[in-house]
């Protein structure tokens, strides 16, 4: 199985539309989307996936962040 890359498109960055360019800038450096969606994070699902942070300042304010629009997240090889 190929490495695999997880890409997470940002609230502000698809409140932008610039999610079409930032797939192309990626596949335009060799990689291939295998997987992709527009979702809302849920509270505990934004806290899960920046655990590692938890101990930061900043925490709290990226999960609200995280939180305050759709995101898309990807999957490239």
């Amino acid at each position: 199985m190929a490495d695999q890359t997880l890409m997470i498109v940002k609230p502000d960055a698809v409140a932008k539309n610039a999610i079409g360019q930032i797939i192309a800038r990626v596949e335009s450096d060799g990689f291939v989307v295998r997987q992709l969606r527009m979702m809302h994070l849920s509270h505990g699902q934004a806290e899960a996936f920046y655990d590692v942070h938890k101990e930061r300042p900043f925490y709290g304010e990226l999960v609200d962040f995280m939180m305050s629009g759709p995101v898309v997240p990807m999957v490239f090889v």
